[in-house]
């Protein structure tokens, strides 16, 4: 990845949250990683939509919903997810 492609994190905390067809599901609140390899897992979702609400997606143990960093597809004024990959 060029150095330019590179965003920090605190960049993404904040950014909306929409699928490849433009439903909206929320903000970024904060990103799960593995802090030995820095590996990004999970997104924690911040103020989720009511569509979120029909999906049965994976929570945390304080009931945050928790979007996995692979289904990301894009990465700018939006974090674009595939929304096949977490249902």
């Amino acid at each position: 990845m060029a150095e330019e492609e590179k965003k920090f994190s605190k960049e993404l905390i904040g950014k909306t949250v929409v699928s490849k067809t433009g439903k909206k599901f929320g903000q970024v609140g904060d990103i799960v990683f593995e802090t030995r390899s820095g590996e990004l897992i999970h997104l924690i979702l911040a103020n989720p939509t009511q569509y979120i609400d029909k999906l049965e997606l994976e929570k945390d143990r304080k009931g945050n919903i928790l979007i996995p960093f692979s289904s990301v597809i894009a990465i700018g004024d939006f974090l674009v997810i595939s929304e096949e990959d977490i249902i």
